[in-house]
């Protein structure tokens, strides 16, 4: 496949307990067990989230101090905190510089969030009003720049060329998965290949960087580095599929949004590419109707449902997502056995595993 995640090229076919882990159900016990092993990490990198945030325009700390109170699993930061102790950093600097970073990649991660939300018009955001539903559109995109400009400050004083070259060539893919996903929304035509570029690039890309970075703070061999980059991009794969099954099968208090949201937004992804592959004629001139030529009549929605569920595209997605999250355990198995490893490959196995 053209998605270039795997070491081999091979493609087998809420409640918040202080550490940024929203805890709602019980596969999600895996994730607070990682965020348990690093809660020290955790809370200095939320604390460097939140002075980072400051400024002396109101509304930026304003519109900030909403994004912290949402929540999220923060997993980002949480896989660049476990990459990095993974390879053996211990503070031995005296900079705490896997927390800096850590809280730059969720400076990244929050700043594509505000801008596709206002992309995308979603209304909601982790099962609360969206920014820019509260705050408008033009103050939305404006402190996400804003943030990007913060992940650049890091960044610069952390003074790693390596870290930076990681982080801003992510950020570029990001802004291209996204392109991508704008250029195939509503087009059927679109080949799973071509879908699985751009959730590498809106998603997985962010992962394997963040991985990536942690293991540069550890300063391990090549190989490892690389271990890491392909553990990460792997997840991330997993995780947006999953994602992607959830729009089609979760009620919305464990989505976090709208269902359906991508289904109204005419966004293609394999639910769909699956369903339409499997389905009769009929049930394609549907499919056409609702997505390419976004004519859509209320009771739609529940149609879809009902045909996603007769050609089990949800189980053809979920089964993809696990062969990924197969390859993220693989990456690891060259590390030595303990607590830490234990936990990403825990984490892994959630990632494909959180929709059941």
């Amino acid at each position: 496949m053209g998605v270039a995640v795997s070491l081999s090229e091979k493609d087998s076919a809420a409640s918040q307990d202080g550490s940024g882990v929203s805890v709602s159900k019980p596969g999600e016990a895996g994730l607070k067990a990682l965020a348990d092993y690093l809660a020290a990490d955790m809370q200095a990198c939320n604390q460097v989230i939140v002075d980072r945030m400051q400024s002396s325009v109101a509304l930026i700390p304003q519109l900030a101090a909403h994004l912290v109170a949402a929540g999220g699993k923060r997993l980002r930061p949480l896989l660049t905190l476990a990459s990095a102790r993974l390879c053996g950093y211990n503070n031995q600097d005296g900079r705490m510089r896997h927390v800096e970073i850590a809280a730059c990649v969720e400076f990244i991660h929050t700043a594509t969030l505000l801008h596709d939300d206002v992309v995308d018009d979603s209304q909601l955001r982790r099962g609360l009003a969206s920014a820019n539903a509260i705050f408008g559109n033009k103050a939305s995109v404006l402190v996400g720049d804003f943030l990007f400009a913060r992940s650049f400050q890091i960044l610069t004083a952390d003074a790693s060329l390596d870290v930076m070259a990681i982080l801003s060539a992510a950020s570029a893919t990001l802004a291209e998965g996204e392109v991508m996903q704008m250029t195939t929304q509503n087009d059927l035509s679109t080949s799973v290949e071509q879908y699985l570029q751009v959730i590498y690039g809106k998603t997985a890309a962010l992962f394997a960087a963040a991985c990536e970075s942690g293991a540069v703070i550890g300063d391990v061999t090549p190989a490892d580095r690389e271990a890491l980059r392909v553990y990460g991009a792997n997840l991330g794969m997993a995780f947006q599929l999953v994602d992607d099954a959830l729009d089609y099968s979760a009620d919305q208090a464990v989505l976090g949004k709208e269902v359906g949201d991508d289904f109204k937004e005419g966004k293609v992804t394999l639910p769909v590419l699956a369903a339409y592959e499997a389905g009769s004629e009929q049930d394609r001139v549907f499919w056409r109707r609702v997505i390419e030529e976004c004519e859509q009549q209320p009771e739609d929605l529940d149609a879809a449902l009902a045909l996603i569920a007769q050609t089990n595209a949800i189980g053809v997605t979920l089964a993809k997502a696990e062969d990924y999250a197969a390859l993220a355990r693989q990456a690891l198995q060259g590390f030595p056995d303990n607590d830490l490893k234990a936990l990403l490959l825990e984490t892994a196995s959630y990632s494909a595993s959180r929709a059941s």
